[in-house]
């Protein structure tokens, strides 16, 4: 026993003996009992290593990889989910709406009776993001396997989402570049390209349309893009603090070992 643990048994001690009353007794009895208690949870706790800050026995190493697989596998959920039939169209927190300079367009069609081309072309917006999506799962996985070490502690002791915040602060414009050619490919490929096309012809003589459609087809490839990032960021983000939070998420030997569980 410590001698810091056997002062306070001392003191417990000469406090229950100096009572004067049974009543008295029984309180200083419990103060003493409380005293020697705090004392040795004090004395025992730190060399447990449970109060600590998550990882903190693992190595950077141990950490950056937990947090790379992690989000490999958060990577492959999202990819997985949101590139599919309606992963974009049937999702009202990440569905993909028209532009926002083609609203008037949008207004002159329904006026004209004509709103069906407005919302095939919105399909299609949709569709497109949903075949470039799979294709997202790659090149995000190369961009993850850049981070650097030096960043991985601090990540994993941050907000539930610090990894894809992280990610999606340094990373963006190098999937944005990866990503572009794939996302164009497939604006032409679902059809969007030649919706537009359709759509701007019936609204030419419309009014209000003004100059809506002197952008051209060229910017649905941005919006797309825009708002398949967006929703790829939104659900990792969500993936990464089940993980971080559900034991159950934890399906591998090393993220049990950094997360816990």
């Amino acid at each position: 026993m410590s001698d810091s643990v056997k002062t306070a048994c001392v003191a417990a001690a000469v406090m229950i003996l100096s009572a004067g009353t049974v009543l008295a007794q029984g309180s200083l009895m419990d103060m003493g009992k409380g005293m020697l208690k705090q004392e040795m949870e004090q004395r025992i706790t730190p060399s447990a290593g449970t109060g600590g800050a998550a990882g903190s026995s693992l190595s950077t190493g141990e950490i950056g990889s937990g947090l790379k697989e992690a989000l490999r596998l958060a990577a492959d959920k999202v990819t997985g989910q949101l590139g599919r039939p309606d992963g974009f169209n049937a999702d009202p927190a990440i569905h993909i709406p028209l532009p926002d300079k083609l609203a008037t367009v949008k207004k002159g069609l329904a006026l004209a009776g004509k709103s069906q081309m407005a919302d095939d072309l919105e399909l299609r917006l949709n569709r497109a993001a949903e075949a470039a999506t799979p294709k997202a799962k790659q090149i995000f996985w190369d961009s993850v396997q850049k981070m650097s070490l030096d960043d991985a502690r601090g990540i994993l002791n941050g907000p539930k989402d610090a990894a894809t915040q992280y990610f999606k602060r340094t990373m963006s414009p190098d999937l944005r570049t990866a990503l572009r050619p794939v996302v164009d490919q497939n604006v032409a490929q679902a059809g969007a390209v030649q919706s537009y096309t359709s759509m701007a012809g019936a609204a030419q003589g419309l009014p209000l349309v003004g100059d809506a459609l002197k952008s051209g087809p060229g910017m649905l490839t941005d919006h797309v893009l825009d708002y398949a990032l967006a929703g790829i960021f939104n659900y990792l983000g969500q993936e990464e603090a089940s993980i971080r939070s559900d034991p159950a998420k934890r399906s591998t030997d090393l993220l049990k070992k950094v997360f816990g569980g």
